[in-house]
């Protein structure tokens, strides 16, 4: 009988997939980076406990393009500084990519909470451009021009928060108690430059970051990285606290607390 490929695999096959996803070389992707400070009071109302702010209302987008051979990907993050038991780090609120096999991984294993997107990452000599859409509304867009390079930074290690769960079976919150994910990214520059210009935010009710205005503009760069990941689950969290923030994960949260039809099997 030819091989049912919906069938169980070899152990041999499995460690062979473990091994391969072990040995990945650097990928390194060209992006815009632009962190500003923004209303403290909206980054505080973002953040599910136990989560808490930081000492700065601080803001990052980030909007990447990695030219994969065959598979170019586009990959951002809209994020929100955040900090866990002594740990400072980011909290993601959407993490547009352009590619399906770049959420799978990442919202199954780690809880990020990628949703498909368009991610535009543009230079034509001195001026740059770089933007987030979803639903045919771009609503995040960075724009200006190269003004210099910058130092090099040392590799530097970076934590993602991250609220890992499955919505119950009948629609009345969590199947277990949801996760808290400690994710380490080590990230390695080769190349950095000052971008001066602006950052904009346009309304979307699908992805409301215009919520969180751009009050004072910090940073934009535009680099060229490479990065690993590591994640942990630090601690489980209590279900009825992250409930009123599952909104944040879904373009229509009605959809995870419908529950089945009465009488349906």
């Amino acid at each position: 009988m030819a091989r049912v490929r919906y069938g169980a695999r070899t152990g041999a096959e499995i460690a062979a997939a473990r091994t391969a996803s072990s040995r990945l070389p650097d990928i390194w992707s060209t992006g815009v980076v632009a962190l500003w400070e923004s209303d403290p009071d909206a980054v505080a109302a973002v953040l599910p406990p136990p989560l808490k702010p930081t000492g700065r209302p601080l803001v990052r987008v980030n909007i990447s393009k990695v030219d994969l051979a065959g598979y170019p990907l586009g990959a951002g993050s809209f994020a929100v500084a955040a900090a866990h038991e002594g740990v400072e780090g980011w909290y993601p609120l959407v993490m547009p990519m352009t590619h399906e096999r770049a959420l799978v991984g990442g919202r199954e294993v780690f809880g990020e909470p990628k949703k498909l997107g368009e991610v535009t990452v543009e230079r034509e000599g001195l001026v740059v451009r770089a933007a987030l859409a979803r639903h045919g509304i771009e609503f995040v867009e960075v724009r200006g021009a190269v003004s210099g390079p910058l130092p090099v930074p040392e590799p530097l290690p970076k934590t993602d928060f991250y609220f890992k769960f499955l919505p119950a079976v009948d629609g009345s919150g969590f199947d277990a108690d949801p996760v808290l994910v400690h994710c380490v990214r080590n990230e390695k520059v080769r190349r950095l430059e000052r971008i001066t210009g602006d950052v904009v935010l346009r309304e979307s009710m699908y992805d409301p970051v215009a919520d969180l205005p751009v009050r004072t503009l910090v940073e934009i760069t535009l680099g060229e990285k490479t990065t690993d990941q590591r994640g942990r689950v630090v601690e489980r969290v209590d279900a009825q606290a992250l409930l009123p923030y599952i909104h944040q994960r879904y373009d229509d949260p009605r959809q995870i607390l419908d529950g089945p039809p009465e009488g349906s099997v």
